[in-house]
């Protein structure tokens, strides 16, 4: 019954995670709130919203519309570059055309290009669009802004600096757009202001476009790639994977973003507010994510103005959480998440003194043996006793073998007996699921591990661990074909551990019990090598613990 508890504990854990991998988290739901949000801009349902996104463009009067043709000027780019990335802007929109970041390159060759966020090309539409306009107005030409400036350079230590276009279209409608930048931070501050220069009242809303051209490969388990939003104070995860279909979500909106296992590209208002947001797929694989306002009306030289925020960098929660607008909610590790947040911290913690994240990787899991000794040395010892009662429990297997009843009763008798727990070898370990799943979640997708070096061949943690690099494709193993030695240690090690613990009394049992190592050989081999360093070091601290308790006197 031992082995059978501790069998089942196992296949657990293989089940949870083949099942993660085979299937999605559950589908957002839609919140749906009726309350107001100010005197101004009143809530709108969802079916409100989904008549806003298609009724036609809003007239100023007879035969005039909002969306006229704007001035012919030059499309102009600007380069924005400060200590943590370059981008450039268009004055075609405004919008940018692309924004890499510094500190990150696509691979560990130090010669790789820079991570690049925008992935659209000319003629995909715009990665970032924030505007004035009635929901339709996407369908007309979009404005062009006039800017003075040619470049935005900041140093380490410079102040922030401002970026500034103007429109002026013949409708009679005046908009600025005010862009800040700061040397230290992801972050950008984005001021709008319009003014309503024309004889009649004109309306509109607010709305800020993303749009992303998503990778083609499955995303791995260990994150989410797509669009995501804080709405009424919880994390919703938009899945669309049909063309054409639609995710309508409408509420207190903090933020909008577009996530991938290390990054994430995010629009926030400067106050969050009541809004509406609608994600939908294109049939060219592009997603777009639009965030709309409470529509207002603007009387004739009437002038609004609202802010946003905006976020393109790492899945960093430092930075995430010195944003502010409760962006560090981006970095969710699902229903381990209570546990997987400090553990995450103490990985910090260890890394800024020792700067090595193997090191601090080992340091954490001997932290965690250390927690979780006393139940485990409880485990062990009661299986160690259980050994004891093996020959017996063999006797009694032959002697009721067609009386399933009897032999149960008799077995609960000899616990008695001699006062073993059979589930106390058991207990301890599902006591310790919670901890291990968390620490499966971190070190499969921490950006702190992405082409963090370990030492000798491990150059990237974040990355299966491969010594050589074969010229062909090994089948099953994720590419560049190498030898896996950090696996197969992590496998010869849970042999080892195998071998050390008590032999079930069931020959076919048993069997099982021996093929699982390689098993979970073959399950980490794609793993990265973060997670099979921690796995490896638990092993071996666990034959350390069996070694001592099968040593010491009974």
């Amino acid at each position: 019954m031992e082995k059978r508890t501790i069998l089942a504990f196992v296949l657990s854990f293989a089940v949870f995670i083949i099942w993660s991998l085979l299937f999605a988290p559950t589908e957002e739901h839609v919140p749906v709130n009726d309350e107001p949000a100010g005197k101004e801009s009143p809530g709108k349902t969802v079916g409100e919203v989904e008549s806003a996104l298609t009724r036609p463009v809003q007239t100023q009067g007879p035969g005039q519309t909002m969306n006229r043709e704007a001035p012919d000027i030059e499309e102009k780019e600007i380069e924005v570059d400060t200590p943590l990335y370059r981008a450039v802007f268009s004055n075609s929109g405004p919008t940018i055309k692309s924004f890499k970041l510094k500190r990150y390159r696509q691979s560990v060759d130090e010669d790789s290009p820079l991570i690049e966020l925008v992935n659209l090309e000319d003629n995909m539409g715009d990665f970032c669009l924030v505007s004035f306009s009635n929901p339709s107005a996407s369908q007309h030409k979009k404005a062009t802004y006039q800017v003075d400036d040619q470049t935005v350079t900041l140093g380490v230590d410079s102040l922030p600096q401002d970026l500034i276009f103007r429109s002026e279209n013949p409708d009679g409608i005046s908009v600025s757009q005010a862009f800040r930048f700061y040397p230290d931070q992801y972050r950008i501050d984005l001021h709008i202001e319009v003014i309503n220069q024309a004889e009649e009242p004109v309306g509109g809303s607010f709305i800020a476009t993303l749009r992303v051209l998503p990778p083609q490969e499955k995303a791995s388990y260990y994150s989410y790639i797509g669009l995501i939003l804080l709405v009424d104070e919880e994390l919703e995860q938009v899945k669309i994977k049909k063309p054409f279909e639609e995710k309508l979500l409408e509420g207190q909106i903090d933020w909008v973003a577009y996530e991938d296992d290390f990054f994430i590209s995010s629009v926030m208002p400067g106050q969050p507010s009541r809004g509406s947001f609608r994600g939908r797929l294109f049939p060219t694989g592009i997603l777009e994510g639009d965030y709309v306002m409470p529509a207002v009306v603007l009387n004739p030289l009437e002038r609004i103005s609202s802010s946003f925020l905006f976020y393109f960098g790492p899945r960093d929660m430092g930075s995430l959480k010195a944003t502010g607008k409760n962006l560090d909610l981006a970095v969710n590790f699902g229903w381990t998440d209570i546990i997987a947040k400090p553990l995450l911290w103490l990985l910090h913690f260890f890394n800024k003194y020792i700067n090595n994240y193997g090191i601090s990787i080992i340091l954490i899991t001997i932290v965690i043996k250390i927690l979780f000794w006393p139940l485990t040395h409880k485990s062990y010892k009661s299986m160690k006793e259980m050994q004891k009662l093996q020959p017996r429990m063999t006797k009694l297997r032959e002697k009721y073998k067609n009386d399933r009843e009897q032999l149960n009763k008799e077995m609960m008798a000899l616990y008695k007996t001699y006062k073993v727990n059979p589930m106390g070898g058991c207990l301890p370990m599902i006591i310790q699921l919670p901890v291990f799943f968390a620490l499966f979640r971190i070190l499969g997708n921490a950006i702190e591990l992405r082409h963090a070096p370990f030492m000798l061949w491990i150059n990237d943690l974040s990355a299966p661990d491969r010594l050589f690099d074969f010229p062909f494709q090994i089948p099953m193993m994720a590419p560049p074909s190498g030898i896996p030695v950090l696996t197969l240690l992590m496998g010869a090690s849970m042999f080892i551990q195998q071998k050390m613990t008590p032999t079930p009394g069931d020959p076919m049992q048993a069997k099982i019990m021996m093929f699982l190592p390689v098993i979970f050989t073959f399950m980490f081999i794609n793993f990265p090598s973060g997670l099979v360093l921690y796995w490896l070091v638990n092993n071996i601290l666990s034959i350390g613990q069996q070694y001592r308790i099968h040593k010491s006197p009974a």
